[in-house]
């Protein structure tokens, strides 16, 4: 019983010692278990060690949506002119994306707690996992509206059998497992900020032909959230990453390298199992490749691949980059849902902190 409660409350033993892997749980419990808990620290707003921390909670508490509010049913017109191979895409990419975010949710954000740095940290990841939560239970409001019973189990069957989509998955799961905080910070920005996107193309795709625009209205949000939660976490992986040797800090460059070179070879053969069919494979490759560069980017480092902005499918930047329509926050009008006025943060927001 000692041990499950030491585990539910972030205690490790060190030898024969207790030690958290909690910073500021050093001034809530005794470093010898045989005394009883000395205080209990209440979180303080008011005194922020790490800026970034508070901007952040702000920027997501502000874009904070549901998927309820969004009329997906109104995009059913254009469901129904799609080709079967088109409709079977969509269907692929919002299963593995599921799948993603379940795992974010139920593994990341919630092991990515046991290794923060302050308590302000720790709610930041509170926010996010309930986050990537309604980001999984979004799919299935889509799911719900565009496909039968049938399809719909078919679909997590898929997602269940595709060695490709496994195969992220449990290569990022077992970073998380490893318990090693800066890996577990790269492979969760890897996550956010590049794997996601080869299932985000298709309804940006969409999008930008004006087409099913409430789904892509659920995927822009969602990809708001993900700049934020990428961005976020690459900012504390550089914290711990500037304090390693110069040597560790090479072995770590190296180690990400690999992985994200790893990860995109996969990348490749999970996009052609789902796109060749209707002949985006390589629309879609030059999207990862730019993804792939935005998560370097946010762990600090340079980019892997020769691919930019200018080279991903210019209907793709026109569906991503047109503005979230905004609209009264108890009216279903439009294809919007917006609690506040609300811009992505930028690396200036970031910057002036550090």
């Amino acid at each position: 019983m000692l041990a499950k409660l030491q585990h539910l409350m972030g205690i490790r033993k060190k030898g024969h010692k207790l030690v958290s892997t909690k910073r500021y749980f050093n001034e809530i419990l005794s470093q010898n278990s045989t005394q009883p808990v000395e205080y209990y620290k209440a979180i303080d707003w008011n005194q922020v060690e790490d800026m970034i921390d508070k901007l952040t909670w702000e920027k997501l508490t502000e874009q904070f949506w549901l998927d309820t509010r969004i009329p997906v049913s109104n995009d059913l017109d254009d469901w129904r002119t799609l080709s079967p191979a088109e409709k079977d895409v969509v269907g692929k990419v919002f299963g593995g994306l599921t799948l993603l975010d379940t795992l974010q949710s139920e593994e990341g954000a919630s092991l990515m707690k046991d290794y923060v740095r302050t308590q302000h940290e720790e709610a930041v990841w509170n926010n996010i996992q309930f986050m990537e939560s309604v980001h999984a239970k979004s799919y299935s409001t889509i799911f719900s509206t565009l496909h039968t019973k049938a399809e719909i189990e078919d679909i997590f069957e898929w997602t269940n059998k595709n060695e490709y989509l496994q195969f992220k998955a449990k290569k990022i799961n077992e970073i998380y497992q490893s318990k090693d905080a800066l890996k577990m910070k790269v492979a969760s920005t890897m996550l956010e900020t590049f794997l996601f996107y080869s299932g985000f193309f298709t309804p940006l795709y969409y999008l930008g032909n004006n087409k099913l625009a409430n789904v892509a209205e659920i995927i822009k949000l969602i990809i708001r959230d993900e700049s934020v939660h990428g961005t976020y976490t690459g900012y504390k992986f550089q914290q711990g990453y500037n304090e390693l040797s110069e040597q560790e800090q090479e072995e770590m460059k190296m180690w990400v390298y690999n992985l994200c070179l790893e990860l995109y070879q996969n990348e490749v053969k999970y996009t052609q199992s789902i796109y060749d069919q209707v002949g985006w494979t390589e629309k879609v490759k030059v999207f990862i490749r730019y993804n792939a560069n935005k998560a370097l980017q946010n762990l600090g480092f340079d980019p892997l691949f020769p691919d930019t902005a200018e080279d991903v499918d210019p209907i793709v930047m026109n569906g991503i980059s047109t503005g979230t329509s905004n609209h009264d926050f108890f009216s279903q009008v439009g294809n919007g849902y917006l609690l506040g006025s609300v811009e992505a943060m930028d690396d200036e927001d970031y910057s002036k902190w550090m």
